[in-house]
């Protein structure tokens, strides 16, 4: 796949007009090549990405409006308007709205790898096991529950 010169507007506009509903969350796919994938993603109040891995993958998150809380490796972080968390290949890691608005934000994971095929896969999966059993299959591994 190959990255086409242009301009994509609009938070709501996305490649093919894609919009995934993923564990709550609107994504955006606004770019996508071999190399990489990024997506405008709005975070609703109390909504989260628990705590998971890419062993293959770079993430990254520019916060465009609100704040969001990380936790990297075991620290707790946080990111608002305009933070980037950087969140290298191998460190666990997991994104929590506290804030009690609404948060918008850029991600993008480098290389693309299989991610842009497992949101296709996880849109609209209500069973969270589901979700994590399909993201094994697709280079993102979910952790346990702390006890």
């Amino acid at each position: 796949m190959t990255m086409t010169a242009g301009i994509t507007d609009a938070a709501s506009s996305g490649i093919d007009n894609i919009t995934w509903n993923i564990l709550g969350q609107t994504y955006v796919p606004k770019q996508l090549s071999e190399n990489s994938l990024s997506w405008h993603a709005t975070f609703p109040a109390g909504t989260f990405v628990p705590p998971h891995l890419h062993p293959t993958q770079d993430e990254f998150v520019y916060v465009l409006e609100g704040t969001l809380d990380f936790w990297l490796n075991g620290k707790e972080l946080q990111a608002t308007n305009g933070g980037l968390a950087r969140l290298p290949m191998g460190i666990p890691h997991g994104i929590f709205n506290n804030s009690g608005k609404t948060v918008t934000c850029l991600f993008w994971v480098s290389p693309t790898r299989k991610l842009f095929d497992l949101f296709q896969k996880i849109h609209n999966v209500p069973d969270p096991n589901e979700v994590v059993r399909l993201a094994a299959l697709h280079e993102v591994d979910f952790l346990p529950p702390p006890k």
